[in-house]
């Protein structure tokens, strides 16, 4: 359990979906002239995923993981108060976004993982360098007529 109630109560402000680096990268995204959906549910080996973002024909899921809750190498650390709660719940959320990234990249999906402290331009430069590889492999896997 949480050390305390402010820290349940900070948790739970966490939002799910729509954080300020996904909409900068969102923003940046359709300026590129990008479409996209926003949250589908794609079902996988491990269950359903709903990946931030996701681009169908060429089959390119995004995610935009923050630096807290998925480990960044950088930015990443786990709080000295609670450590017996805290260590658990971070490496099972590394243990899920491996899980995660395996089963969509099993059913022919190209997972692109990026942190929230990354420029959105360079967020989105990395996006747009998977979906034209991805549509590129799409229109080769169509029959031609």
């Amino acid at each position: 359990m949480p050390s305390s109630e402010a820290v349940s109560n900070v948790m739970r402000g966490n939002r799910k979906t729509g954080s300020r680096p996904e909409a900068s990268l969102r923003r940046e995204l359709h300026a590129r002239g990008l479409r996209y959906r926003k949250n589908p549910s794609l079902r996988t080996s491990v269950g359903v995923v709903r990946p931030d973002l996701a681009f169908a024909g060429p089959k390119v899921a995004v995610f935009v993981d923050g630096c807290f809750w998925h480990s960044c190498p950088v930015h990443g650390n786990t709080p000295g108060t609670n450590r017996e709660y805290w260590e658990p719940k971070l490496r099972r959320n590394r243990e899920r976004d491996r899980q995660v990234t395996e089963a969509l990249t099993a059913d022919g999906w190209v997972v692109v993982r990026v942190w929230e402290h990354e420029p959105p331009a360079s967020a989105a430069a990395a996006v747009v360098t998977a979906v034209r590889a991805g549509a590129m492999e799409a229109s080769q896997r169509r029959p031609q007529t």
